[in-house]
């Protein structure tokens, strides 16, 4: 069988004349900024290498058929439905919405150990890249040092003011769900998660603590429970919580995964939820078992996440200049069965 041909991108063109990705972007889009002679160059060598934009795009088309790629660290997924999947789904729709592309793959823990690059920017495939979910500390540094390529991060954010981030609202919205327990009567609330494995669990227990605060509330500290291991990413499906006694009378979960395995077990246990114990998660992700007990939850926006992210690195892969930063992507408490009113006394 014949090898295929690897695509050509604007990284390939650009490197042929030593010029930025940015310069090859705005000749083939006949945007200014370019002289009529390097504009000839480009898209002589262009038609010459067999360049072809995604979806049919031609010169003058909004977007140019940009070549996004998508990358997830794997200790973020597991062998479900991923929550980032999904995320991933929402981009690669987005995406030819604007006649782009939008390529996935995996960063492995050894490429990520290692320092090496991922086959998509190893072999030139992608115009921009959206980093979804952090690796681990110094792998970003190192993308940027070796591939200077447009890049925004999704998911998760750093101190760094050149580059854009996008999260869900993890902090407000958890403070929400946390306000919501309170006024229906709790008092005894525990959180479900590993606190610092992940910005978005810390910034989920940070909101739900100052909902608790601002109610002259204190929390036990065996009233923070792990839902996996410290240093380890993945969380446990199976896994068995260390419960706290006596019982809490609800439960702050980090995610609607970990609150699917904590109603699971309190029923186990012989709970009932929510007649015994109130349960809220987050995400609004779906599952199997919120089929006949749905979750009190605060829903991620996943399409304005994905939207939003995809119109930065377009901005970028176009040559645009703007101010970036951390961008806060609202949601909305979706008020489900797994709660209910607890007697104050």
């Amino acid at each position: 069988m014949a090898k295929m041909k690897k695509a050509v991108t604007m990284a390939d063109i650009a490197n042929k004349l030593d010029v930025s990705i940015v310069t090859i972007s705005k000749a083939l889009s006949g945007q200014k900024g370019v002289s009529n002679e390097m504009r000839g160059k480009i898209i002589a060598l262009a038609r010459e290498m067999g360049y072809r934009m995604p979806g049919g795009c031609v010169s003058g088309d909004e977007t140019n058929g940009f070549r996004v790629g998508v990358l997830v660290p794997e200790g973020v997924l597991a062998n479900y439905d991923s929550f980032y999947w999904r995320l991933y789904q929402a981009i690669s729709e987005k995406a030819i919405s604007r006649n782009c592309f939008a390529g996935y793959e995996n960063l492995t823990a050894d490429m990520v150990n290692s320092g090496g690059l991922p086959r998509m920017l190893a072999d030139q495939m992608v115009d921009g890249l959206i980093l979804v979910g952090r690796p681990k500390a110094g792998y970003t540094e190192m993308l940027k040092k070796k591939t200077h390529l447009p890049v925004v991060y999704l998911d998760f954010y750093e101190n760094d003011s050149d580059i854009d981030c996008f999260i869900s609202d993890n902090f407000y919205g958890t403070y929400l769900l946390t306000e919501y327990l309170i006024k229906k009567g709790h008092r005894q609330i525990a959180f479900l998660g590993t606190l610092y494995e992940t910005q978005s669990i810390t910034d989920r227990y940070l909101g739900f603590l100052k909902a608790l605060m601002e109610h002259g509330m204190n929390i036990p500290e065996n009233y923070i429970i792990q839902d996996r291991p410290i240093g380890g990413g993945t969380r446990d499906l199976y896994k068995k919580y260390r419960l706290p006694s006596p019982m809490p009378s609800a439960f702050v979960c980090n995610c609607d995964v970990a609150a699917v395995n904590l109603i699971c077990e309190l029923e186990a246990m012989g709970k009932k939820v929510p007649n015994d114990v109130s349960v809220v998660g987050f995400d609004h992700y779906p599952t199997k078992y919120s089929g006949y007990l749905g979750i009190t939850t605060y829903e991620a926006d996943l399409g304005a996440l994905a939207a939003q992210a995809l119109h930065s690195l377009i901005r970028q892969m176009k040559g645009e200049t703007f101010t970036k930063g951390i961008h806060i992507v609202e949601g909305k408490l979706i008020e489900k069965e797994s709660v209910c009113f607890r007697n104050k006394s």
